[in-house]
């Protein structure tokens, strides 16, 4: 039931400036009970008295806690125990949850609504899983349209520049088209510098990524990542919802493909609490608006530049690779994919391929390329009898 110091917190976050629709999500109640609150000039008034609470008693330490910047309830819960609380950690919670949204430091957003077509949000987050009975760190990229409310994301080991560009061109590929601008936080991989106030200089390589995709790029504002909220949104749905619903997986691959078996089956048809349409029938109506993708799609490897040893072989993380024995001592260009292929180019012709190997598994090597050069190791000189024979008379 919604109480005086609920009502004290839409009060204030209303003269913020804050939607009902967000406030009702940060004190989980019903928009429609905000609204009648805010009419009615008050909290509802109470039926008979009051029941007490087992955490009466202990309210002014919570305060307190919370004024010391302590919110986890879990460990409030632990100070109160030790001073003889009996109760739960439900009421504890329901105590602390008005409160959340006046948390120090917070600062309200007003949302903004796009019309279709016109922004992508994109974010990384990481949650901890097991892939292949290995815990891991599974670094995962959401990609949020901002009218639809459609996202992709895609898990990975990573977030380095080609990582970040692989995430955006795999969510513009299920979107099947490019909106007019995305919209990133400032990491190194898009933006390399952004001053408050200032001019944003993006990395030459995501300027090269939009101009082949033709969006405009954009960058929050510094220590402003919440002009993004309807991303961040999207990465606390997909922690609490999909990797709740799947702990543990036997590859990467089998990752990203419950991930999209997932966002068709449970992201797209739901109905979402902002909007209150269906994310899919949104889309249907967004779809149309955006720009067709190109033909050829963005090249996200790695390209690195090294230089061939005497003995026909390429250092690349840590490994040995052949390459033809012509190139022995000459300078070639390193492709890298994100799945671990290799090609190895001499100007503009590839001429070795190959797989990522650990160091430990020893060189990597094609015999072909080494063929001629073993050959003139190995190749013994023939000489007539008669030289053998002379040789015996010198005894």
């Amino acid at each position: 039931m919604l109480g005086l110091e609920d009502f004290m917190t839409i009060q204030a976050l209303v003269k913020r400036g804050v939607y009902l629709c967000d406030i009702a999500e940060q004190l989980g109640l019903h928009p429609r009970t905000i609204r009648r609150a805010l009419q009615r000039g008050g909290a509802p008034p109470r039926r008979g008295g009051r029941r007490g609470s087992l955490l009466d008693p202990y309210r002014p330490q919570v305060d307190q806690l919370l004024g010391e910047g302590v919110w986890n309830t879990v460990v409030i819960l632990r100070e109160l125990q030790a001073k003889g609380y009996a109760g739960g950690v439900s009421i504890l919670r329901d105590y602390v949850r008005p409160k959340r949204a006046l948390r120090a430091g917070s600062r309200a957003t007003v949302r903004f609504e796009t019309e279709p077509g016109r922004q992508l949000q994109t974010d990384w987050a990481v949650q901890p899983t097991v892939i292949a009975g290995q815990p891991v760190a599974v670094h995962f990229a959401v990609s949020t349209l901002g009218y639809s409310r459609r996202f992709h994301f895609w898990g990975t080991d990573g977030e380095d520049a080609e990582h970040t560009y692989e995430a955006l061109v795999r969510a513009l590929e299920w979107f099947g088209g490019v909106p007019t601008e995305v919209l990133v936080d400032n990491q190194k991989a898009a933006v390399i510098a952004h001053r408050r106030g200032g001019d944003v200089q993006f990395h030459p390589r995501f300027v090269d990524l939009a101009g082949h995709y033709g969006f405009r790029p954009r960058a929050c504002r510094p220590a402003r990542a919440q002009t993004k909220g309807k991303d961040e949104r999207n990465v606390g749905y997909v922690k609490h919802h999909f990797f709740v619903r799947y702990r543990a997986f036997e590859s990467w691959a089998h990752l990203n493909q419950l991930a999209e078996q997932w966002l068709r089956e449970e992201a797209d048809p739901r109905v979402h609490g902002t909007v209150h349409e269906v994310v899919a029938e949104r889309f249907a109506r967004e779809a149309p608006t955006l720009q067709p993708l190109p033909p050829r799609r963005y090249d996200t490897a790695y390209w690195e530049s090294r230089q061939v040893g005497w003995d026909a072989y390429v250092e690349i993380r840590g490994n040995r690779y052949s390459v033809p024995a012509p190139l022995a001592g000459r300078p070639v260009r390193v492709r890298i994919t994100l799945d671990g292929s290799v090609a190895i180019y001499d100007g503009e012709q590839c001429v070795a391929q190959h797989r990522l190997q650990a160091p430990a598994q020893g060189w990597v090597t094609v015999p072909d390329h080494h063929a001629a050069l073993w050959a003139d190791t190995l190749a013994v000189e023939r000489r007539p009898l008669a030289v053998y024979e002379e040789v015996a008379t010198w005894n």
